[in-house]
């Protein structure tokens, strides 16, 4: 049966022939994940840039990391020789938020079978599990898309839905920044009015590791107060980390929520957009 939240790092282990894509990254320094990757990698993983392999070009109006074209993402996979039947694995350096976009990106053009590491490479080095430099290659493939458009929304949705009980915006980044005390990345402070707060690592343990499913629906249900999950809109800065909290839905088997990709840095680049902070 194909995994599509999470996979443990014993079962990647059982499974050379998952194809695993490397989503390590840091905002702060963007060549850093590729450089790790280069010294250090699970054998077999290609690496996946967010900026230049998971984001479509900025215009100053679209965000930080906006959303490709499905079929330019769908070019891009066909490169790494990704087939339809693949199953995918993704991670990060640890607590899989950068692996989420990749994991989320994948779902949205109808790859259901691709997980993310739990733990993420981390983890796996902490078990002295096999890394190589070794960057293997994949014969191009001829990778199809079948975009599902309803897993995301754009600002124009939002913005018609303030206020309104059928649209539950969940926001994750860190308190500080969702409240407007600081914002070290975006020119403006705040967050879209009505939103809630559900900072991404709280879907973690101290270990860096997913909770259960029966804690992650528990807590995600006390922030809905019985809406359903289908009504849930995820944002953050750029994008990224909203993936985090929709994975951990699914994990909880609360599937159906969606993502608004531009997040804060696109609604913010029109100043008519309403903003509030606290």
């Amino acid at each position: 049966m194909p995994l599509s939240t999470l996979a443990s790092t014993e079962e990647l282990a059982r499974h050379p022939e998952w194809r695993v894509f490397d989503c390590r990254h840091e905002l702060g320094q963007p060549e850093l994940g590729e450089w790790q990757y280069r010294e250090a990698h699970i054998p077999g993983a290609l690496y996946a840039h967010l900026d230049r392999d998971l984001s479509a070009p900025k215009t100053g109006l679209n965000g930080r990391h906006p959303l490709p074209d499905p079929r330019t993402f769908a070019a891009w996979l066909a490169t790494q020789g990704l087939q339809a039947t693949d199953q995918v694995v993704c991670h990060d350096a640890g607590g899989g938020t950068m692996a989420a976009r990749l994991w989320w990106m994948l779902r949205w053009i109808g790859h259901d079978a691709v997980a993310v590491l739990d733990g993420g490479f981390a983890k796996w080095a902490a078990e002295g599990r096999p890394t190589t430099r070794e960057v293997s290659e994949f014969a191009p493939s001829a990778y199809a898309p079948r975009p599902r458009p309803a897993m995301r929304v754009d600002a124009a949705f939002v913005e018609s839905r303030l206020g309104l009980r059928e649209v539950a915006l969940l926001d994750a980044r860190a308190p500080a920044r969702f409240r407007g005390d600081a914002e070290p990345i975006d020119p403006v402070a705040g967050r879209i009015p009505g939103a809630r707060n559900r900072f991404c690592t709280e879907n973690l343990t101290a270990e860096g590791r997913f909770k259960s499913a029966q804690t992650l629906k528990g807590e995600f249900a006390t922030l809905l107060a019985g809406r359903p999950p289908e009504v849930v809109v995820h944002y953050c800065g750029s994008g990224v980390a909203a993936c985090h909290n929709a994975l951990a839905m699914e994990i909880a088997g609360l599937s159906g929520s969606r993502v608004y990709p531009g997040s804060w840095s696109e609604w913010i680049a029109d100043p008519r957009r309403p903003r509030e902070s606290s």
